[in-house]
């Protein structure tokens, strides 16, 4: 799904049938309204007319077609709001899609949205969506932000149904940690709705829109962690249920039943993870529901953090598999061969076999020349045997030489017998790691196609996955101990590696890379990684630490195929 604009989040709250000028995020505690986080033009009288000029300021009169800085073609306007307008545009010095917001240079918000931008791109963060550019040219004011065409709005995420277990404590994990970096560098984003989350392909979520939002709707707050851990409460909650955990509906979830108040994820549907309801209830908090469960509220985006932290980890469901049809003989194994073609029928007779007339007789020169043809094709063949058995003999020394991949470790050639690997899982450990990394397609690095791969998430900035994690990575069970003397490894792209491995005397795969001994490290698109010597271990790490940047902007490592050696 192409992303809408950040600025179309706004057009998502007319779904709660209040006026647009007047909603405003909310907290409850008993069910009933508590602190608001109203827009400028509700916070004090004294403000009033001046954010009145600034609803019924114009937006600029622009088109399609009209370039920013010679460089941004507009192409699409989402939104059309409150004096401003946001448009899928292109970047036509980089080609690629961008987003655009533009403001008159004179409207009131121009001066608070054109900071709060410049303060966003200087986070940095790869789990928001960067501010590319924010300028003030010809009286107007624009900031320039990435688009992501291969993600999708966590409204339409939901509107599908609610979320498993692990997609809903992947998205308050990754939600939680985001924002709390972001309030370290004294950024909020005030407006944290389920139009403001994305989720990409891989699976990672995004958020946009963070304190540009904010400053674009004029909205305030008094306690910003607050109330930013309230909206991360109200994401899980609505992720868990499918329903929007106040009165009014929004966003195209229903609210609750008027007049119950909050009521905790687990009584509004059935089988909802305990855990995660109660985190919901925290980071909402209701004083009610988290003294029965003796729980102390979330009130930072830090403290649901490690709040989340501390819950048991949420696996991801097993792949299912589709079980084979039934096997069918075929009429070669039912013992039809030579027979008719109604032979193996039920109810068919077997037809007797036809006498073979004897051969003739062959005179003694028929026979002398019958034999040397025969000596011939013997000697033909062995030669041909004998020369192609040289040349795979060849072909395999090449390739064990390693002259054609990139080496790590001992100088040394890649040699011995293949070892097997019985098992092969994803590796994301804290800290940085929330505990996966597209682990669906962890196999295909030993499905010995090297059409298909195990790809990374995407990683936006810095070629080191973003500056978040020292890496990422697989890890392959031998099964048992077994001697290792080198890994093989296919990519796509030039690529920084480890070949890590675990003691001989594990009882089983670490959980940290601590647990892992570092063996040979190298980069290449194949690369062959050598131990000095051999080792004893049954679990072998391949641990990507740089990554190769790909065409839509972002740094993504992806392994073809692994190949374990004695």
């Amino acid at each position: 799904m192409a992303e809408r604009s950040t600025a179309a989040v706004d057009v998502a709250d007319t779904s709660g049938g209040e006026p647009l000028a007047a909603k405003a995020d909310e907290a409850t505690t008993d069910g009933t309204k508590a602190e608001k986080v109203t827009d400028a033009a509700q916070d004090t009288a004294g403000d009033g007319a001046k954010n009145a000029t600034a609803s019924e300021a114009q937006p600029p009169e622009l088109h399609s077609g009209h370039k920013l800085a010679r460089r941004y073609r507009l192409e699409e306007c989402v939104t059309r709001l409150d004096g401003f307008s946001s448009w899928r545009a292109v970047d036509e010095k980089l080609r690629r899609a961008v987003g655009v917001h533009i403001l008159p240079a004179d409207h009131p918000r121009a001066r608070p949205v054109l900071s709060a931008a410049r303060s966003a791109a200087l986070l940095g963060d790869p789990r928001f969506v960067q501010v590319l550019d924010a300028v003030e040219e010809n009286d107007l004011v624009y900031v320039v932000h990435e688009w992501l065409p291969d993600a999708t709005e966590l409204t339409a995420v939901l509107a599908s149904g609610p979320l498993e277990p692990h997609d809903a404590y992947q998205l308050v994990t990754q939600i939680s940690q985001a924002m709390a970096a972001a309030h370290r560098e004294g950024l909020a984003h005030l407006r944290l709705t389920p139009g403001s989350v994305l989720r990409t392909s891989s699976g990672q979520y995004r958020i946009r829109g963070l304190a540009i939002m904010a400053a674009l709707r004029g909205i305030t707050s008094d306690h910003p962690q607050r109330t930013d851990t309230e909206a991360i409460g109200a994401l899980l909650y609505a992720g868990l249920t499918q329903r929007w955990p106040y009165e009014n509906d929004a966003y195209g979830l229903s609210g609750l039943p008027k007049g119950v108040g909050l009521i905790a994820p687990d009584q509004v549907r059935a089988g909802v993870h305990r855990g995660l309801s109660e985190l919901a209830m925290r980071a909402l908090v209701n004083d009610g529901a988290t003294a029965s469960r003796q729980e102390q509220p979330c009130t930072t985006p830090e403290e649901l953090a490690k709040a989340v932290g501390a819950m048991p980890r949420i696996r991801p469901p097993e792949p299912s598999f589709t079980t084979p049809p039934p096997y069918q003989r075929t009429g070669y194994q039912q013992g039809t061969y030579g027979q008719s073609a109604g032979a193996g029928r039920p109810g068919a007779s077997a037809t007797r076999p036809v006498p073979t007339p004897p051969p003739p007789l062959q005179s003694r020169t028929g026979r002398a020349a019958k034999w040397c043809v025969s000596a011939l094709l013997i000697a033909a063949l062995g030669l041909g045997s004998w020369q192609l058995a040289d040349t795979l003999l060849k072909d395999r020394n090449q390739d064990d030489s390693g002259s054609s991949e990139t080496t790590g470790g001992h100088a040394g050639t890649a040699s011995g017998k293949t070892v097997r690997v019985d098992k092969v899982v994803d590796f994301d450990p804290p800290p940085g790691g929330d505990g996966t990394e597209n682990p669906q397609d962890a196999p295909k690095a030993l499905d010995g196609d090297p059409a298909t791969s195990w790809p990374t998430r995407n990683y936006y900035g810095r070629s080191d996955l973003g500056g978040l994690k020292d890496g990422v990575g697989l890890i392959l069970d031998l099964g048992k101990v077994q001697q290792v003397g080198s890994v093989k490894v296919d990519l796509v792209g030039n690529t920084s590696l480890d070949f890590r491995a675990a003691p001989e005397d594990s009882s089983g795969a670490p959980t940290s890379l601590d647990g892992f001994k570092k063996v040979a490290g190298g980069s290449g698109e194949t690369v062959t990684l050598q131990a000095k010597e051999p080792i004893k271990t049954q679990y072998v790490l391949v641990w990507l630490t740089d990554l190769p940047l790909k065409d839509d902007g972002n740094y993504r490592g992806q392994i073809k195929e692994i190949k374990v050696r004695s």
